[in-house]
């Protein structure tokens, strides 16, 4: 029987589970690909941690050399996060006749085109599923399954770690910073979480899939984001009265004007299936000409989950079908039709905003000012009596442009009846 051998850089959280499935499920990964599947080198810079892994002798190594030399090696598993070290060592693996796997959905997002661009001349792949929503078959699912489509839209949940945090707040009453550090304790959030509360990661991932699926090129510094951080339990709160869950939601949209990008917090109604995801889940719902409404579900990070992905993507790299992928959907190519970004400003939505507010006569009034002024209408009010010289207010808008609505909530902001801590979030409308 013939051999494959496979080479894996980063040995990580996720590197520990792709090796753990390699090396004591070999008989597995020979059935899945008709070969013998050998782990000859496992590069990374710490070879002392024990990661609970029975290692073959002279396969741990910190010398990624030994890999770009090793003319029997076809493939490599790039596990290296970051972008400026994971890009060179990305180009130095194609350059050496190796296919490569990898997860690091912002190397993609950063270097897509330069590295698929890269890959194409060499004669080589990038098969990349475990980047975006760990062990969910979405990558398959849209470049392939779903290939006969013309998407019309993605709403998707794409942070376990700001999932959590929103729906431990919701169903727990706790407050944002002490559940922080409850998904820190917990290994869902890194030491410094900042790149997941802030939105980056989710706007990363969406960047990937809208790649994908609409053929749009984008800096996803652009895509407008959003962060869980300003989410308030007051919030959480008045969106249970008024019959909404609030998740980060990752959107892409097409209509006749452009493509929709943006990541942010919003109010997304009860009973339906993106406000039921609960925990360090992941969720997308895709939209289809042909295919009408699909639904994808489960754990969208963590070691078991993300190597599944990695693994699905090696067995396929070993068995010839990634390649046919690569070379037949042409990702990151100039040579694509790109669907146009629409300006953020230009998007309309109905949107959820509370002010703390003087709790006098005419404060009402100057802020429907502001408000129509901006040409925005009010769709309904909550103000409690709190017993307080301020006063938590409530508006939901009817539909308004997102600019009109950033101008009018920061003019609100400035005025001398409002205090600090007000919040602004957009509203999801379910899909006809």
């Amino acid at each position: 029987m013939e051999t494959t051998k496979v080479a894996l850089i980063g040995f990580g959280t996720i590197g520990t589970g792709v090796a753990k499935i390699l090396l004591e499920h070999a008989d597995r990964m020979q059935k899945r690909t008709g070969r013998k599947v050998e782990l000859t080198h496992v590069v990374d810079l710490d070879l002392t941690t024990d990661r609970g892994v029975s290692m073959p002798e002279g396969v741990l190594t910190d010398d990624l050399q030994r890999v770009l030399d090793d003319k029997e090696v076809t493939v490599a598993v790039q596990l290296i996060g970051g972008t400026d070290q994971a890009r060179t060592v990305m180009l130095q693996l194609l350059e050496s006749g190796k296919d490569v796997v990898t997860a690091n959905k912002a190397l993609l997002a950063q270097h897509g085109e330069e590295l698929f661009e890269r890959a194409r001349e060499l004669g080589q792949s990038i098969a990349f599923e475990a980047a975006v929503a760990g062990g969910i078959p979405i990558i398959a699912a849209i470049g392939q399954s779903l290939a006969a489509n013309q998407f019309l839209s993605i709403h998707a949940i794409l942070n376990g770690t700001c999932n959590f945090i929103l729906t431990e707040m919701e169903e727990k009453g706790i407050n944002y910073s002490e559940v922080v550090a409850e998904a820190q304790r917990l290994g869902y959030a890194e030491a410094d979480p900042t790149m997941d509360v802030d939105g980056t990661d989710a706007a990363q991932k969406l960047t990937i899939l809208a790649q994908l699926a609409f053929g749009a090129v984008v800096d996803w510094k652009e895509i407008p984001r959003i962060g869980v951080d300003q989410v308030d339990l007051d919030d959480m709160h008045y969106a249970d009265e008024l019959g909404y869950a609030i998740r980060l939601l990752a959107i892409a949209h097409l209509s006749d004007a452009g493509l929709e990008l943006h990541v942010s917090p919003a109010l997304v109604e009860k009973g339906t299936l993106l406000a039921d995801v609960k925990g360090a889940f992941n969720a997308i719902r895709v939209i289809g000409d042909a295919v009408g409404r699909v639904f994808f579900q489960g754990l969208g990070a963590g070691q078991d989950p993300t190597a599944s992905a990695v693994v699905g993507d090696l067995i396929d790299t070993i068995v010839g079908r990634a390649q046919l992928t690569f070379k037949t959907s042409n990702l990151w190519s100039s040579e694509n039709g790109r669907a146009p970004v629409r300006d953020p400003n230009e998007i309309e939505g109905c949107y959820y905003m509370r002010f703390n507010v003087d709790d006098r006569p005419g404060v009402m009034a100057e802020l429907t000012g502001v408000l129509g002024s901006h040409g925005i209408s009010i769709a309904s009010v909550i103000q409690h009596d709190v017993g307080r010289c301020s006063v938590p207010l409530v508006i939901m808008t009817h539909r308004a442009s997102a600019g009109a609505v950033a101008s009018a909530f920061a003019k609100i902001k400035s005025l001398d009846c409002v205090h600090d801590d007000s919040v602004c979030l957009r509203v999801h409308e379910r899909p006809e």
